[in-house]
């Protein structure tokens, strides 16, 4: 194991279990109970990942986490409504909900949900043997320093499960808020299950309210899509400066199912780090994963996915694109596991980055691990600048400089954005984009 003496939030965690495990041994299920003792072992004996850890390398969390944390602290709720609605999506019809550091808020969730969409704080969902049935099932923790300690310390949460043969009329708009009045580690775990031939589309978006207070979110979500089943997923990150937010999302997919997943990052989040896992559980699955990050100061953003190719008939497409500014720090790490039983598989991965600054850096790491000899699969990186041509171009024909940069920023993205089914969030985005590309003067003084 590293060596944790530097950080004392490692020491705390380990005594805040002892107590928070006594409690839980009074109201939460065996099963639940094993889960948290052994995830705890492993988080023990790991300790918090460094840079020696391969899946760490270029992202040194241990500055980040030697800040002194409170475990347990609420904000105002003045606060959580503020936040929330920066979070609001021009003109999108959805279904909303508010969770305030990883609780859902009662007050902003009265809203008539569908009978056949259920909603519950996992505090309360943990009970049921409905819920037991698939938590703690798709993410390993052994193998996820981070995923580890959720699962042995987490609280709340949510808990979503829509109904075989049912379809979402709208998409289910989940806004999360992390607000502190002092330094905060919380750990959200969710659960989402997309019964069969079931449809759902579910957006998140990460907000957080700008103060001195540090708030530091280790988040799990385990998404099950089970056969015929179409789940569309769309993650938006524009937290304030003092966010530093981990996102462990792992996906199991069933026989004849669709999974597509959107991750936009932007300014102006301290740490943005996404690990994004999707197991192709069955035949005939299709994975779309398509992302979009946007650095800029000091941000550190990082993505990590692997697609799990387990068997055969499988389809998966990936596309990431970065544009990063000033002294931001981007970090891409793609792999492609096709095993021995996924023969006729079919897999594409490419990552491109623009970098709008000298001193912006960009990690750019895309694998393929092939272990089936019948297969389609390539993949693909570039890093560049943005086309001096293409700028004399567009400003010879009267367009201003920092009108042409943003309308070429915005082309080397559409290559994601144009995927967006809901064409609201399209043009929340795209703002969102034009609003973060500074004019030539901010670009020289870095």
């Amino acid at each position: 194991m590293a060596n944790q003496v530097s950080i004392p939030l490692y020491q705390e965690l380990l005594d805040e279990f002892g107590g928070k495990f006594a409690v839980d041994q009074q109201a939460e299920p065996d099963l639940l109970l094993q889960l948290r003792q052994k995830a705890f072992n492993s988080f023990e004996r790991e300790g918090f990942p460094t840079t020696k850890v391969e899946d760490w390398k270029y992202t040194n969390v241990v500055p980040f986490l030697k800040e002194g944390y409170a475990l347990d602290v609420r904000a105002a709720g003045a606060a959580m409504a503020h936040a929330a609605g920066k979070a609001t999506i021009e003109g999108l019809d959805c279904y909303t909900l508010v969770l305030l550091n990883g609780q859902l808020q009662t007050p902003l969730a009265q809203e008539a949900l569908p009978p056949f969409l259920t909603v519950r704080p996992m505090a309360e969902a943990k009970q049921d043997p409905a819920t037991l049935q698939y938590f703690g099932k798709i993410a390993d923790t052994a193998q996820h320093h981070f995923a580890a300690l959720n699962t042995a310390l987490f609280s709340d949460g949510l808990f979503i499960e829509i109904k075989a043969n049912a379809q979402l009329d709208k998409p289910l708009h989940i806004i999360h808020t992390y607000s502190a009045l002092e330094n905060l580690f919380v750990q959200p775990r969710h659960l989402v299950v997309a019964h069969r031939s079931a449809s759902l589309s579910l957006v998140e978006s990460v907000v957080s309210e700008g103060s001195a207070a540090k708030v530091f979110v280790n988040s799990l979500s385990e998404v099950v899509v089970e056969e015929n089943a179409h789940l569309t997923h769309y993650m938006l990150q524009t937290a304030e400066a003092g966010l530093r937010h981990l996102q462990h999302t792992e996906v199991s997919q069933k026989r004849d199912s669709v999974y597509t997943n959107y991750t936009f990052s932007l300014p102006a989040a301290e740490l943005l780090r996404n690990n994004l896992h999707v197991n192709l559980d069955d035949e005939h699955t299709e994975s779309h994963l398509y992302g979009l990050y946007l650095g800029s100061d000091h941000q550190l953003v990082d993505n990590h996915t692997f697609m799990n190719h387990r068997l055969a008939h499988c389809n998966s497409n990936e596309i990431y694109k970065g544009v990063l500014l000033d002294k931001a720090v981007g970090v891409f790490n793609g792999k492609v596991y096709v095993h021995q039983d996924a023969q006729k598989t079919n897999a594409f991965q490419q990552n491109n980055n623009l970098l709008l600054s000298p001193k912006a850096v960009i990690n750019s790491k895309p694998q393929l691990e092939i272990y089936a000899d019948d297969v389609k699969c390539s993949h693909g990186s570039t890093i560049g600048q943005l086309s001096q041509e293409a700028m004399f171009y567009l400003q010879s024909r009267g367009i201003s400089e920092d009108t042409a940069r943003a309308m070429l920023v915005t082309a080397f993205a559409f290559d994601v954005t144009e995927k967006i089914n809901l064409p609201e969030l399209e043009t929340h985005l795209n703002k969102l984009i034009n609003q973060h590309i500074p004019a030539k003067q901010e670009l020289l003084n870095v």
